[in-house]
């Protein structure tokens, strides 16, 4: 803010003396502003002193305050250094920046000012216009450096106030970044984007791929703790025609990181496909891979790897599996008590079969991989065929479908049948002949779980019937259809409740169901330095379970509608997509416009 915030006259008592407003920040002058304007109390401001005093060290004014850890009259808390950081900006009269590294483009910053420069002033620029060069700093009273600094960049300089931690960090990422990227583009040892002309002629191009270059080497692992760091699902490696484009899916939604040549996108995607053992002269047709890495804890880390050819090179996703990420817990995973409840009493049904439905992204791996991890006893065989397989785990017997070897979903469900399983999981139901063997492993004693791709749960049951399963044949093994979505949740830092909504909206997403005022406690996604000013951090799931009943399989017949199929599934306990998501945005969760947007509405 530019606001200059008031300055009431200092208390009697303080023996302080008076702050300094040029050079470097001052641990005396930073207590003195803190008094002057009632952040602190001038006993907690002189204790400050008397410890500041006593010890020695040659940190930062900011980061040595903020290890004492002086209390705020309010009764708000600690100042940490973030606090200190944003009091300082507005004493100065400056802008606050949280240094958000996914809206900094590395390349621009490293041609803007040089490491060494940017060492040395501790500064760093962090955002490049035509006219504009904006650049963080943690000493707003040392302006020695902007006069050159404009001269040599040739743009107006706007200064802005940052965590001082957070520019040393990033100033050693950034130029990093940028010098591997350089490294890798001069050593010429990487072949260059691919035109759509070229597209059939993608396994002839005579330049070869160095993978082993040190730049990209130091490259690829910066992508990854990178990606590890911000908590990223997905990786995105998008070759363009010009620039290759990387990308991060964070919380369901994708962000721009960075822009490499073309050359050099070509290589990143030649040394993670050989360190995933595929074919890296092949780039005529998708691949599968996997790799095993470790994130900055040294845990270890799986991804899966998928290429895919497009009119300018390879494209190439990597989904991270994070062990840490795996939730196990029904009510981590999103389910209400209400649901958990069912949910667990079909699991631990011993025979039948189970469907977990929704669109690509909803979650249903997840569901199903910590269901299986529960059931996955000593006494229990739990197998399953999938395509690919998603997460490697020591507690089941997992099969990879192959079609170019004759084994499709089908054929493995046969031949998992003779492996005495107690439980089965197949990836997905896809044709009639995987239903059909289903169906017989369920009728022989088998739990069958698997996957399917309806907008909700009673869906699921209309296509399995257009798909040529008998009607008899569900009423004699379907247990219950699980449908889901995600939903981002309010970050817990800075949501706070919307004394400005009413339950007008929330009447009209749930009619003709019925929620009273007294359950409705609405929050706001504001945004804090902990969700990168989103609002929202995390997912959870949100459901409706379907569960089968002798009043329901008395409407499974070849005629039956869905729509009848809703109506006693709700009788029987199933809460709709849309009244679970409202539910969550009404416990303060989520917002409502969150759980919209994701689920079908109500009939």
């Amino acid at each position: 803010m530019k606001t200059r915030s008031a300055q009431p006259a200092p208390a009697e008592s303080s023996t302080l003396p008076l702050a300094p407003h040029r050079g470097p920040l001052s641990w005396q002058a930073l207590v003195q502003w803190l008094l002057e304007d009632g952040v602190v109390t001038p006993q907690e401001a002189q204790s400050a002193v008397d410890r500041c005093s006593q010890a020695e060290s040659r940190q930062p004014a900011l980061q040595r305050l903020a290890a004492i850890g002086m209390l705020q009259a309010d009764g708000s808390g600690v100042l940490d250094i973030e606090a200190l950081v944003q009091f300082v900006a507005r004493r100065a009269g400056l802008d606050y920046l949280r240094i958000d590294p996914l809206k900094v483009d590395a390349g621009k910053v490293a041609d803007s000012m040089s490491a060494s420069y940017a060492e040395r002033h501790k500064v760093l620029p962090v955002q490049v216009t035509p006219t504009e060069l904006v650049v963080a700093t943690s000493e707003p009273f040392v302006q020695d450096w902007v006069a050159e600094v404009q001269r040599q960049a040739r743009r107006q300089v706007r200064r802005v106030m940052a965590n001082p931690v957070d520019i040393k960090r990033y100033t050693g990422e950034f130029y990093t970044l940028a010098r591997s990227v350089r490294a890798a583009e001069k050593s010429g040892g990487a072949s260059g984007g691919v035109g759509f002309e070229q597209l059939v002629d993608l396994g002839r191009s005579g330049a070869a791929v160095d993978a082993n270059d040190q730049g990209i080497i130091r490259l690829v692992d910066w992508l990854w703790q990178y990606a590890f760091d911000q908590h990223a699902s997905d990786i995105h490696l998008e070759p363009r025609r010009e620039q290759g484009v990387v990308r991060f899916r964070i919380d369901g939604i994708l962000h721009p990181v960075y822009q490499v040549p073309a050359s050099v996108m070509a290589a990143m995607t030649a040394r993670v496909k050989l360190l995933g053992r595929m074919d890296v002269v092949e780039r005529r047709r998708p691949q599968d891979g996997r790799i095993k890495t470790r994130n900055p804890a040294g845990a270890e880390i799986e991804m899966r790897l998928s290429t895919l050819p497009t009119a300018f090179g390879e494209k190439l996703v990597m989904r991270i599996f994070d062990p840490d990420n795996a939730v196990k817990d029904l009510a981590q995973l999103g389910f209400t008590p209400h649901d958990a409840t069912r949910w667990q009493g079909l699991v631990g049904r011993p025979n039948g079969i189970i469907l977990v439905t929704g669109p690509t992204g909803s979650g249903k791996t997840t569901t199903l991989y910590s269901t299986l991890r529960r059931v996955a006893t000593e006494e229990v065989n739990v197998s399953t065929i999938e395509d690919p397989i998603e997460n490697i785990d020591p507690r089941l017997n997992q099969t990879q479908v192959q079609p170019q070897l004759g084994l499709g979903f089908a054929e493995g469900v046969r031949s998992l049948m003779r492996q005495d399983p107690d439980i089965i999981m197949i990836g997905e139901i896809r044709d009639l002949e995987t239903a059909q063997m289903a169906v017989q492993a369920a009728l022989t004693g088998h739990l069958v779980f698997s996957t399917l791709h309806t907008n909700d749960a009673p869906l699921a049951l209309t296509r399995l019937m257009e798909l040529g399963v008998p009607a008899y044949l569900l009423n004699a093994t379907l247990l219950g259809v699980l449908a889901q979505r995600l939903v981002r949740t309010l970050c817990p830092h800075c949501k706070t409740p919307d004394d400005s909504s009413t339950t007008d909206a929330l009447v009209e997403a749930v009619r003709p169901w019925k929620i009273s005022k007294g359950q409705y406690h609405p929050y706001r996604a504001d945004g804090c330095v902990q969700c990168r000013m989103t609002g929202f951090r995390g997912r959870m799931g949100i459901y409706e379970l379907l569960t089968v009943t002798e009043a329901f399989r008395a409407l499974v017949h070849d005629s039956a509608s869905s729509s009848q199929l809703r109506r006693q599934a709700v009788a029987d306990g199933m809460r709709p997509l849309r009244l679970a998501g409202a539910l969550r945005a009404a416990e303060g969760l989520t917002t409502l416009q969150e759980a919209i947007a994701v689920t079908p509405p109500l009939e």
